[in-house]
């Protein structure tokens, strides 16, 4: 099992849709393509920021099938796939075509709020059935329960294929203890952008991110330069794109990051509701911060 094919910067990528709320699948085919040519290491399939909860089964099949042939094994693929109903995700990981893909990104079970001991019960049960290792996903800001450091230690140990998570708590001194703590080779991925750059000073393996699909290029470069420990260099890149990490989340994800493609002629603004387009006044804030990257 390769690990190392996900440290780096892999990006959470959008569901472009057209101006009728269908899948857009030039526009996707295009954004994989903006991805490896700009430096990316290995893209995600279907998480959140695909606004996957409102895709159908048919559209979740077409998003996959486009990007599996855009991509054309360039890069590794990791999918989507994690769910509040345990029985039902068992289900679903006997019976998925996991053809193209390399692993799988399994969310913390979401509103049950299950005890520490259901968390571990749940991951425990999926990764006995999983052909695929799995990359767990610990986000309280989703989930509304945290991951503790002891649980991910525990996973960790007791499954082999249980090779890393994302850690998107925004909890730098939770990050680091998971860093410490875990075996050598397990991938703490960062799901902050903001605290990426230290996350990986302080060993992590990279990030899964939203900000990078936007500017992979310069995100890339920025982990480039941490990895190799040229810390003024990263951090001078890390300045430059605070502002737009900040921005592409202020009317939530992925109304900023489409605003973002919209604004390089990458693909239309539009998202699904619940989730509304990204207003005026926050899309001139964004090209305004693209023209401070030229």
């Amino acid at each position: 099992m390769n690990r190392t094919q996900f440290k780096g910067t892999g990006v959470a990528l959008v569901t472009p849709f057209t101006t009728e709320k269908e899948v857009d699948v030039k526009a996707l085919a295009r954004l994989v393509n903006f991805q490896i040519d700009n430096g990316i290491d290995y893209i995600v399939v279907l998480g959140t920021t695909a606004e996957s909860a409102t895709l159908s089964a048919a559209e979740k099949e077409l998003v996959k099938k486009t990007i599996r042939e855009a991509n054309d094994g360039r890069l590794p693929l990791v999918l989507g796939l994690g769910s509040n109903n345990t029985a039902d995700l068992i289900q679903t990981y006997q019976k998925e075509n996991f053809e193209g893909f390399d692993a799988i990104l399994s969310v913390s079970p979401f509103y049950n709020k299950p005890t520490q001991e259901g968390i571990y019960q749940h991951f425990s049960n999926l990764a006995k059935v999983s052909e695929l290792p799995i990359i767990i996903y610990n986000v309280p800001g989703r989930t509304g329960s945290n991951m503790s450091s002891a649980t991910v230690v525990r996973l960790a140990q007791d499954f082999e294929n249980i090779i890393g998570i994302k850690e998107a708590a925004g909890d730098l001194a939770q990050a680091m203890t998971l860093i410490r703590d875990t075996p050598k080779d397990f991938l703490v991925i960062s799901g902050e952008d903001m605290i990426t750059l230290p996350m990986v000073l302080a060993g992590g393996a990279g990030v899964i991110s939203v900000m990078a699909e936007g500017f992979p290029k310069e995100f890339s470069q920025m982990l480039k330069f941490g990895f190799e420990r040229q810390v003024d260099e990263a951090f001078a890149i890390q300045y430059q794109l605070m502002a737009g990490m900040d921005l592409i989340f202020e009317e939530g994800n992925p109304a900023g990051i489409k605003a973002v493609f919209q604004a390089k002629s990458l693909c239309e603004p539009d998202v699904r509701l619940p989730l509304v387009e990204a207003t005026p006044a926050l899309k001139t804030k964004l090209t305004d911060f693209i023209k401070t990257l030229k």
